[in-house]
């Protein structure tokens, strides 16, 4: 079943949809259930819902393979507000690349993750049968880069975490050096992946594909000496929607939360 209900966001103050998977089952057990957060909620389970007409489908991958886990998908914020929430750190050079505007992006990650985990994810195990030791986070693009963002400033609470097309160019190296800086041996799992074929058309001043790839390797290089379960993916043909992202959700489920080490 999937519930949508109403937040607010309370740093800035934003409305917010939010939208809760639970299994078959839920009802008719009193088990409890591992949690994965994902971003970009309206992109997660329907196709009338998705920003592209394009979803992950997580909802049917998860009824067919039965698996017991909780999905809470958070819509993001609409237009640049969206970077600006998934942005760790302002970047004041992006914008004009990305909108073709002089202004800066990011910087309001840092208050998002801290209401997840402080004030969403509380909410979410009152209400439901969690395990709230349990929590995963999911996201890709911008979400990849705010999912790692959080593996580091809460590494206990988000165990683990799946990044995916991941648009860590956008700071780089204030990432880098938060990744040396922290210590990551509370997250159980890590995996990464990014496509040789990200931007379809590139741009003068954006994003290449040689920097999707350089700066996930960049990144991997970093987080393959602080997780000692981390796995680390160049797909040859992926691309950048989420048609891509919905054929690899299955492996990255199964690697997330397979109870071999």
């Amino acid at each position: 079943m999937i519930e949508t209900k109403q937040i607010t966001i309370t740093p800035f103050e934003r409305e917010r949809t939010i939208r809760i998977y639970t299994p078959a089952d839920y009802d008719m057990s009193d088990k409890r259930y591992p949690v994965l957060y994902m971003h970009d909620g309206q992109n997660v389970f329907a196709d009338e819902d998705a920003s592209y007409k394009m979803s992950w489908r997580a909802g049917e991958y998860m009824d067919a393979s039965k698996r017991d886990i909780i999905i809470v998908g958070i819509d993001s914020a609409p237009g640049e507000m969206r970077l600006d929430e998934y942005g760790p750190w302002e970047n004041p050079y992006i914008g004009e690349s990305l909108l073709g505007q002089d202004v800066t992006l990011g910087g309001q990650g840092s208050a998002y993750i801290e209401y997840i985990a402080q004030e969403l994810k509380p909410m979410i195990d009152a209400n439901y049968r969690t395990k709230p030791d349990e929590t995963a986070m999911m996201g890709s693009s911008m979400g990849g880069l705010i999912s790692i963002y959080a593996a580091c400033v809460y590494p206990d609470v988000f165990k683990r975490v799946a990044s995916l097309s991941s648009a860590f160019w956008f700071n780089q190296t204030e990432l880098e050096q938060l990744i040396d800086a922290s210590d990551l041996n509370g997250v159980e799992r890590l995996y990464m992946d990014v496509g040789r074929k990200e931007v379809e058309q590139p741009s003068a001043d954006g994003p290449t594909n040689e920097m999707y790839l350089e700066s996930s390797e960049r990144v991997y290089a970093l987080l393959r000496d602080k997780v000692e379960h981390i796995r680390f993916e160049v797909i040859e043909e992926g691309v950048h929607n989420e048609l891509a992202w919905r054929d690899r959700f299955p492996m990255v489920i199964s690697y997330l939360f397979s109870e071999e080490l």
